[in-house]
């Protein structure tokens, strides 16, 4: 378990997408890298990335940091901390958060709505190794 976002924390989402048998499954078709962009507030006083490499239900490598914006990934996800702290405690579902603004999603939309299951099973994996928030 860990604390979200550090480190640490994108260390154990990426151990726990590469043990994760459902999730496996789940994200067996899915191409294509993302990069959390978690906008500043409550503790986070500076944009602060999470770039995975999320390929065939297999995180082949996670990069955390204050600036990845060399990085050109398929997604980005973007939200202020607290909206991302919502989704991770069930308070805000995942895909109202998409619908409704909340989480911005940059790349291909249609994409990503076809694919609900992984990015609800993603943030099922995301739940179950986060134990704490900055």
């Amino acid at each position: 378990m860990s604390t979200f976002p550090t480190p640490e924390w994108a260390q154990a989402i990426m151990a726990k997408l590469n043990s994760d048998d459902r999730y496996a499954d789940i994200a067996r078709n899915w191409e294509g890298d993302i990069c959390f962009i978690i906008d500043p507030g409550g503790p986070i006083r500076e944009q602060t990335f999470i770039y995975m490499d999320l390929w065939h239900g297999k995180c082949l490598n996670v990069v955390f940091g204050p600036d990845l914006t060399k990085l050109k990934p398929a997604f980005g996800l973007r939200a202020p901390y607290e909206n991302f702290v919502r989704i991770l405690k069930g308070e805000l579902h995942p895909m109202q958060a998409m619908m409704t603004r909340k989480l911005q999603v940059q790349g291909n939309m249609s994409v990503m709505m076809r694919s609900i299951p992984v990015v609800l099973d993603f943030v099922r994996c995301a739940k179950e190794v986060t134990d704490d928030y900055l």
